[in-house]
């Protein structure tokens, strides 16, 4: 069972097998990624409170997508 930390926690790094570098992150850093998470988690919410479709359920891949790559920004 792998141990469970906060994204932006360094050790989250521990169980990567992509990128094998990172750099530690500034406690701005840190606050940014927390809040784009946030914002993305607070949408799908708002998403699920309108039923289900095919288009909904895409919209919200792309939430997720959008979150990821807006955070792999600030890691870079």
């Amino acid at each position: 069972m792998s141990s469970k930390f906060d994204s932006t926690d360094d050790k989250r790094t521990a169980n990567n097998t992509v990128r094998h570098q990172y750099r530690e992150l500034s406690a701005d850093e840190k606050i940014i990624i927390e809040r784009m998470k946030d914002v993305g988690a607070e949408f799908i919410e708002l998403c699920d409170g309108t039923g289900n479709s095919r288009e909904l359920s895409l919209a919200k891949t792309k939430i997720e997508e959008a979150v990821m790559w807006a955070v792999k920004h600030v890691t870079s």
